[in-house]
Parts: structure tokens; C-alpha cells; sequence
């Protein structure tokens, strides 16, 4: 049985930066696709990183590049996100999602879910 759960949201002012954690059981991350998600309050869930370790390719939203870094730590078995340069536009419930069949950056795509963490931002 497959489970995610996220770790590491709080409050921070811009500049700042914080590391979501989002521990896996049920399979191996370095076996399948993960992904952070975002979505705040009124909009729609988007992406914002992706991973796939077995061709180490990696994916970022444009409004995150150079800010945010996606990795896998295998021996935790967890999906990481560094989060640098945080901006209040940055402010949401982070997810993360694992088991991609289509594109990284939509979230229909994902089989497993987990519960979310919120990231705060203040200017």
C-alpha cells in the first residue's frame, strides 16, 4: 500500500527558505515518477517540480526555476523539495504525488496523493 506523507511547511518571510520532506511507503522513489504540487487558496492545483531518478531527469514550473530544487534521498526513501528565495506568491498547501501515467504538470495524472503540508510567505 502506497502512502505519502509531507513534512517541512511553516511560516517565512520573503527571502527565506524552507526543505518540504514527503516520506514514501509502499514502493522505492527511486522506482517512479514524483512530483510537488502547490495549490492556494481559489486556484488550481499546479506543479511545481518533478523527478524521475531512473533517467535522472528533472522538471520545474517556470515560476520556481533557479529558486526550488526537487531530489530524492534513497536511503530515507523521501522526495525532497529545497525551497530558496521564497516569495508570498509562493503561498500555499504543498503536495506531493507520485506514479505519473501523462504530463508531469498535470495533476489528473497522479495515482497517489499525499495529505499536503501549508507554506506561508510573508512580504
Amino acid at each position: 500500500q502506497v502512502q505519502l506523507v509531507e513534512s517541512g511547511g511553516g511560516s517565512v518571510q520573503a527571502g527565506g527558505s524552507l526543505r518540504l520532506s514527503c516520506a514514501a511507503s509502499g514502493y522505492r522513489v527511486i522506482s517512479a515518477f514524483g512530483a510537488w504540487f502547490r495549490q492556494a487558496p481559489g486556484k488550481e492545483r499546479e506543479g511545481v517540480a518533478a523527478i524521475y531518478d531512473g533517467d535522472g531527469t528533472t522538471y520545474y514550473a517556470d515560476s520556481v526555476k533557479g529558486r526550488f530544487t526537487i531530489s530524492l534521498d534513497i536511503a530515507k526513501n523521501t522526495l525532497d523539495l529545497q525551497m530558496n528565495s521564497l516569495k508570498p506568491e509562493d503561498t500555499a498547501t504543498y503536495y506531493c504525488a507520485a506514479f505519473l501515467n501523462g504530463v508531469w504538470s498535470r495533476y489528473q495524472g497522479y495515482r497517489y496523493w499525499g495529505q499536503g503540508t501549508q507554506v506561508t510567505v510573508s512580504s
